[in-house]
């Protein structure tokens, strides 16, 4: 299984402008019950990353105003993966990286999305309860 497996079926791509204020951002995280969200340039192109860590760390616990661009608090630093990415592999990645959120870009640099560590979790415990119910049957088989 791999990354474009995962976010196939979802309907719309989380992102904001980079002139978007922090306290739009937070309202935007809340509303669609996301943890961050890619930040987009002018021209549409992946600028960065925001999340809930960053608002928390870099604006409420420094008592800045709610009005600053998320441009001036986002993630410049990128961990992006390619959708033939293996789920295997991303779970690498985030760990290397210390990170909870991968971005999904495609070989022609669109933004396709995010992968989070939730998600590979549910696709790992899906998978273990699909062997354990397989080896249930195997051991005792219905009669």
């Amino acid at each position: 299984m791999n990354v474009a497996d995962v976010i196939r079926t979802r309907v719309q791509v989380f992102a904001i402008s980079e002139e978007t204020t922090v306290h739009e951002a937070a309202r935007y995280l809340r509303e669609h019950q996301v943890r961050a969200v890619g930040v987009l340039d002018g021209g549409g192109k992946l600028a960065g990353v925001v999340s809930q860590s960053d608002i928390s760390d870099k604006v409420a616990a420094e008592n800045k105003s709610a009005g600053i661009r998320v441009s001036e608090i986002m993630t410049r630093e990128l961990v992006t993966v390619p959708p033939e990415m293996a789920l295997d592999e991303c779970l690498r990645q985030m760990e290397m990286h210390g990170i909870f959120h991968l971005l999904v870009v495609d070989a022609q640099g669109v933004f396709r999305g995010m992968i989070s560590v939730t998600d590979l979790l549910q696709v790992i415990a899906s998978d273990q309860k699909a062997r354990a119910d397989m080896l249930e049957s195997l051991l005792f088989p219905q009669r």
